[in-house]
């Protein structure tokens, strides 16, 4: 719809994923070095964790091109599928024909193509995604099924992949056994306001676009909203391209993925990060107040923005979690506002900015007493002045 506008040969923020889009941050690499590390080091168990859409799937299909042809890798991918047990799911996953029969048959099966596979000189490596769905009891049928590795002969490794609900089962007393074999594990976290611009401008480079399509405030908004989480990310840059062609404006900025924001939210279809309630437009557009004033904070004093030469600080906005956890600060601690805007504020603070800014960062924190997320645009309000 909006490429030959942009210049684009193809849509660079499709929710399908294709390996000509491959982007690795610092935090997929190091999960990726992890896992090629738990291969190498013959670990008999390895968990990935991360949220929904946070790149576990782009991370087994990196891997899968990565592989050698020592290895013959298995892909359980949909642990709702059915009740049969793991042994049948195995069996399927390397592409073998479960006998009919009993149980004890199926696992008779498995355990004669792995003892196969390894006198040819291959080890299997079976991924279980989407491991959170699993019960206790398959849990326990993969640990069964790792007891046929020995000291010195290893025939399966198992790579469990799943939200971060996996982690929480792999506490409960039952699957203690379970969790101490686990060698390596590693949480895929959220993107950093840098690693989102960079992950934005990688997909539209391949897309073929020409020039920066987002402002440095539109990323930070689409960093903010999405929680870093590739897949919204995709999502909200996305439709803020369909926006901007309808505008038939050539860059993409913070009003336009604000308006995003706003939109699907009120169609309750959507949720995104540090938004409290749903078709709660009011927070969208007190933070749009307190991002454009930072903003304008930032260009009259001429502090940069991260991404623009500024020092190094944490780029991540705050989430509403982040206020609430502020109000159990001493009374003399500035509010931690954290983030690219806040950072402007910083800077500038120290060059003189008028009182009711340099105000923002002294504000005491009882003012955040609130819990209801829909009161705080008023904060902003009267702290940047204006109807924000």
């Amino acid at each position: 719809m909006y490429q030959k506008f942009f210049g684009m040969r193809d849509k660079p923020f499709s929710l399908l994923p294709d390996p000509a889009f491959l982007f690795l941050s610092k935090k997929h690499s190091t999960a990726l070095s992890m896992l090629e590390y738990s291969l190498a080091g013959h670990a008999g168990f390895c968990a990935i964790t991360g949220e929904i859409g946070s790149g576990k799937t782009t991370l087994i299909r990196a891997l899968l091109r990565r592989i050698g042809r020592d290895i013959t890798l298995g892909l359980i991918s949909n642990t709702h599928a059915s009740q049969k047990n793991i042994a049948t799911w195995a069996l399927a996953a390397f592409g073998q024909q479960a006998p009919g029969g009993s149980e004890s048959d199926v696992y008779r099966e498995l355990m004669q193509y792995l003892i196969n596979e390894y006198a040819a000189g291959r080890r299997c490596v079976l991924v279980v995604d989407e491991a959170q769905n699993l019960t206790i009891e398959s849990l326990e049928e993969l640990r069964l099924l790792s007891n046929i590795n020995s000291d010195s002969d290893l025939l399966l490794q198992i790579i469990l992949v799943g939200q971060p609900e996996l982690l929480e089962k792999l506490k409960r007393p039952e699957l203690r056994q379970f969790a101490q074999r686990i060698s390596i594990s590693y949480h895929l976290k959220a993107l950093s306001f840098e690693e989102t611009k960079m992950y934005i401008s990688h997909r539209l480079n391949v897309a073929g676009a020409s020039g920066a399509l987002f402002s440095d405030m539109a990323i930070g908004g689409v960093q903010y909203f999405s929680g870093g989480v590739p897949r919204v990310i995709n999502s909200i840059c996305d439709m803020a391209l369909v926006y901007c062609f309808a505008d038939e404006k050539r860059v993409v900025d913070l009003d336009i993925v604000l308006r995003v924001i706003s939109d699907r939210q009120a169609s309750g279809l959507a949720s995104f990060a540090g938004v409290g309630q749903p078709k709660d437009p009011d927070v969208v557009s007190g933070i749009s107040g307190m991002v454009q004033k930072a903003a304008a904070l930032a260009e009259a004093t001429g502090a940069n923005l991260p991404g623009a030469g500024a020092a190094q600080v944490d780029p991540v906005m705050p989430h509403t979690a982040s206020f609430d956890r502020a109000e159990t600060a001493s009374d003399s601690a500035p509010l931690e506002a954290g983030g690219a805007w806040s950072a402007a504020l910083g800077v500038a603070g120290e060059k003189g900015a008028p009182a009711r800014i340099r105000n923002f960062q002294d504000h005491r924190l009882e003012k955040m007493r609130a819990t209801d997320v829909r009161q705080r645009p008023s904060w902003f309000r009267r702290t940047f002045g204006g109807a924000g």
